[in-house]
C-alpha cells in the first residue's frame, strides 16, 4: 500500500526507533506515547484490520501477539502492561494497518484519561 505509514516504515522508506524486527513482524516506539513504555508491533505485509489478518494469516495473528506479549513481559515486567487492538473506525483505528499497542511503565486505569 503506497500510503500507508507503516508499510512505509516496515520498507525502510520513513525512519522509526526499531526495537524488534523478524521477518514477519516489525516493533516500534510509538512516536505519541500514552505511557511510559508505548511500542506499536505490527506486520511487515499489509492487513487492515486484526479481522483481516486473522482471516488471511491466522499464524501470522500469532505470531504478532506473540511479540507483543514478549515486548509487554520486558517493558512491564511483573507489574503488567496491556495490550490494545483498535480495529475500525468506531473501534478507534487511525491507521489501516492491523498493530498492537503495547503499553507499560505506568497504571492503566479505564477508560483512559
Amino acid at each position: 500500500m503506497d500510503g500507508c505509514i507503516f508499510c512505509r516504515i516496515a520498507a525502510g522508506q520513513v525512519p522509526a526507533n526499531i526495537i524488534y524486527r523478524d521477518d514477519e513482524v516489525i516493533a516500534v516506539e510509538d512516536l505519541n506515547p500514552q505511557a511510559p513504555s508505548h511500542a506499536l508491533v505490527l506486520p511487515l505485509a499489509h492487513h487492515a484490520t486484526i479481522v483481516a489478518l486473522t482471516r488471511a494469516k491466522p499464524t501470522l495473528a500469532a505470531r504478532l501477539m506473540t511479540v507483543a506479549s514478549q515486548l509487554g513481559a520486558e517493558r512491564g515486567g511483573e507489574r503488567g502492561f496491556r495490550l490494545v487492538v483498535n480495529t475500525g473506525e468506531y473501534g478507534g483505528q487511525t491507521v489501516d494497518h492491523v498493530h498492537v499497542h503495547v503499553l507499560a511503565g505506568r497504571r492503566m486505569s479505564w477508560p483512559p484519561g
